[in-house]
């Protein structure tokens, strides 16, 4: 298991987001999105900004939880947790 499929279906999963939602979104098939979530195929890197910009724009808390579980906590914290100081 890759990091872009777990993140994708962390992301879906606990926000209630369908593959057939974002594939529709992405402009592409569900069997697409399934296949990066099930991680038979990565997405290049031009195609994780359009999730990110996708989930976005369904869920923006969904975008947040793929960003943390794809990239990790050294970038964002997790999406419950209340801002950094100085930010």
């Amino acid at each position: 298991m890759g990091k872009v499929d777990r993140a994708l279906r962390i992301a879906l999963e606990e926000h209630g987001v369908s593959q057939y939602a974002l594939a529709k979104q992405l402009g592409i098939t569900r069997a697409n999105v399934s296949r990066w979530a099930t991680g038979d195929r990565v997405p290049t890197a031009d195609r994780v900004a359009a999730m990110v910009e996708a989930l976005m724009i369904l869920n923006p808390a969904a975008a947040r939880t793929f960003v943390h579980h794809y990239l990790g906590e050294l970038l964002e914290p997790p999406p419950s947790a209340p801002p950094r100081e100085g930010n």
